[in-house]
């Protein structure tokens, strides 16, 4: 049974939302103090954490962040927050996705089934990379990001391939143009950085910056 923990400073919408998750056979947690989350998450290892924004002491950002450094557990917030900035910090922080209140009962639920489904639920491991919480599928070709996806070119699969398996490692331009292109001698050198240029901005756009970092004079980097 899956455990889901709620993280929310209003009862009446914490209560909402636990007894229906409990209708779908979800073990819930509510937290009803807000002081010491880090310590509740490390000992109860929930699944999936329901987080408002607007917490008492610190806010569901603070806690994000505080999470995501022992843990890669899906994280979706709930907030009556609508600007657009807050969604991007939430992604930025390291949630998976953001619903606003109010919100619908089953479209929450949904939400957070997809979540699990995605999480827990992969066929095979070895079909997936995964770094900074960006996933990247070599079955289908794509990156996600929380709930953001991109579709990746044959020449940007090769790009992120080949560095993603060599994390931490410096990849020369060179070396790449050969994974890429063999020996053919009319590729323009220009092509590699276009090609990384529009990876980066793919990757950007799921809310993932500087993924992809520049070694002037020696190629590029995945750290």
């Amino acid at each position: 049974m899956f455990r889901i923990m709620i993280i929310e400073d209003d009862e009446k919408i914490r209560n909402i939302v636990a007894d229906a998750l409990r209708k779908w056979q979800y073990e819930v947690i509510e937290l009803a103090s807000f002081e010491r989350i880090l310590d509740a998450f490390t000992e109860e290892q929930p699944h999936l954490v329901l987080m408002d924004v607007n917490l008492p002491v610190f806010d569901g950002f603070y806690w994000c962040q505080q999470i995501r450094t022992v843990s890669k557990v899906p994280i979706l917030f709930l907030s009556s927050r609508d600007q657009h900035m807050d969604v991007i910090m939430a992604i930025n922080m390291g949630a998976d996705d953001y619903v606003q209140k109010p919100f619908d009962l089953g479209v929450l639920v949904a939400k957070v089934s997809a979540l699990l489904r995605r999480n827990y639920t992969y066929q095979d491991d070895s079909l997936q990379i995964a770094h900074r919480q960006l996933v990247f599928h070599l079955s289908n070709s794509s990156v996600q990001y929380g709930a953001q996806t991109a579709e990746l070119s044959r020449n940007e699969f090769i790009i992120l391939q080949t560095l993603m398996r060599n994390i931490g490692k410096i990849i020369s331009r060179d070396d790449l143009m050969q994974v890429l292109w063999n020996d053919e001698q009319f590729i323009d050198d220009n092509t590699l950085t276009v090609n990384v240029n529009r990876l980066r901005r793919k990757i950007a756009a799921l809310g993932v910056d500087e993924f992809i970092a520049t070694r002037k004079g020696m190629g590029y980097i995945i750290e």
